[in-house]
């Protein structure tokens, strides 16, 4: 009975956001029970890769979900069509306002820029996508065994975030784009160097009779998923397949990681709205989904505490109310198409919203102790961005593979403001090079900011 409400309210809501102007790809909504909600939100897929890892994640979120700091509503997956998951054991009114904030989902990821890009790129089909890959890592289990394939995953979901953004998903090899050879030093084309060089006295470079040895990379390499993916000397093709497979899926998951303020925030105006404007919900059940809507987006940890964590959806959520206010839903829907976390904050999180919201930088001390360090707009905005960053990972580069096959990378601190924990750089290193097969090293500082080289233990001989 209660199955069958839902489905008759949800074509109602449907019908009410159609009239209002939300546009979206059609929405597969699906009830289901908590353990598997558990499960999808920690793997972030209802079917993906086997790995420990994701059983790790699952124990820490049944902890804090026991402790009561953790409940799932929804889980919602954009493509043509979205698919989204519904929890049984919510009440009917609570269900009803997740149908309404996944069609503010599903509005906002068929609009804005980066997911259609992104979507472009890996497909509409990611749910169909994800179980393919996950067969194929299943037969590699059969093939190879679990402790090939292990280290294979162990070294790609520990690289995951490493990918740039600003590439191609499909990117061709180096020699394919004719990028491999580095420009002579004197190649610049330009009448006045040409002139320069031919000044008497000058040292005139013998002509090389040979081709040049490709250098690797050409340019410092972001992406590293990729690079291995690519070049790592002894790599077979199945284990390139899996780190091709973990970089396809990052790139899919990033729009959702780089516009989650916007995106909840977007999500939580329109379930309000849709609520409000809902005139054929029972009166109870309006007050009751809007209860639910006040403790999504409250500011607060519990009860009166105060938060030292952002919540995005209430930060979401305020600052498209204080927009639309402001400048209208015209102005709203063109800020949705064109912008990430990033323009959305430092443009339209302004002082005043700041103040209202009380939100300030703080600062830990040794003790434990807690203090306000700044108020100032600028630093507040940039606080909220920090972690969002290179994809909420330390920026890292490939550059050199030496003749040997070794592998140098470079982290770029300064860029970061930050340096590495070290301890965890070296596991991470260590995965890497079981799969590089060469030895590997990292420069880097410590988070003292004394300068480092991490290396990778030689292998292990039995």
């Amino acid at each position: 009975m209660e199955a069958e409400e839902l489905s008759r309210y949800a074509e109602q809501i449907e019908g009410l956001a159609v009239k209002l102007g939300l546009d979206y790809y059609p929405v597969d909504f699906e009830v289901v029970p908590n353990n598997f909600m558990m499960e999808i939100s920690v793997y972030g897929l209802p079917v993906r890769m086997p790995h420990w890892s994701f059983g790790i994640r699952y124990i820490h979120q049944l902890i804090r979900q026991g402790m009561g700091h953790s409940r799932i509503f929804e889980v919602m997956f954009p493509g043509d069509p979205c698919h989204a998951y519904l929890v049984r054991d919510n009440s009917l009114a609570e269900n009803v306002l997740v149908v309404a904030h996944v069609i503010g989902h599903a509005d906002f990821a068929k609009n804005n820029h980066l997911f259609a890009h992104f979507m472009m790129m890996a497909g509409g089909h990611i749910l169909e996508q994800a179980a393919s890959r996950a067969h194929t890592i299943e037969t590699a289990l059969a093939q190879h065994g679990q402790e090939r394939v292990e280290q294979i995953l162990d070294a790609a979901l520990a690289l995951e975030p490493h990918v740039d953004i600003n590439q191609e998903l499909h990117r061709l090899p180096y020699l394919a784009l004719g990028a491999a050879a580095p420009p002579h030093d004197d190649d610049t084309g330009d009448a006045f160097s040409t002139r320069f060089h031919q000044l008497p006295g000058e040292l005139v470079t013998p002509a090389s009779t040979g081709r040049r040895q490709p250098t690797l990379p050409p340019r410092p390499e972001h992406d590293l998923l990729w690079f291995i993916a690519n070049y790592a000397p002894e790599l077979e093709g199945w284990e390139r397949d899996i780190f091709l497979a973990v970089r396809e899926e990052s790139f899919y998951f990033y729009p959702v990681f780089a516009c989650q303020i916007m995106n909840e925030g977007w999500a939580s105006y329109w379930h309000a709205r849709l609520l409000r404007d809902a005139d054929f919900l029972p009166s109870d059940m309006y007050v009751s989904a809007i209860k639910a809507h006040s403790d999504v987006v409250r500011p607060f940890a519990a009860d009166n505490q105060l938060s030292l964590s952002i919540n995005p959806y209430h930060l979401g959520f305020s600052i498209w109310e204080d927009l639309i206010e402001r400048h209208g839903l015209s102005k709203a829907r063109q800020v949705r198409n064109d912008e990430d976390d990033f323009g959305f904050i430092r443009n339209y999180l302004t002082a005043e919203l700041a103040e209202k919201l009380d939100l300030f930088v703080y600062e830990a001390d040794h003790e434990g102790g807690i203090r306000i360090a700044e108020k100032d707009i600028h630093a507040i905005r940039e606080a909220i961005l920090a972690p969002k960053f290179n994809y909420g990972a330390p920026r890292v580069s490939v550059s050199a593979m030496h003749v040997d096959g070794s592998l140098e990378l470079v982290h770029d601190y300064r860029g970061d403001g930050r340096g590495l924990d070290i301890a965890r750089a070296e596991r991470v290193l260590d995965y890497v090079a079981r799969i590089w097969r060469r030895p590997v090293s990292l420069q880097t500082v410590g988070s003292s900011g004394n300068p480092r080289v991490v290396a990778s233990k030689p292998p292990v001989k039995v």
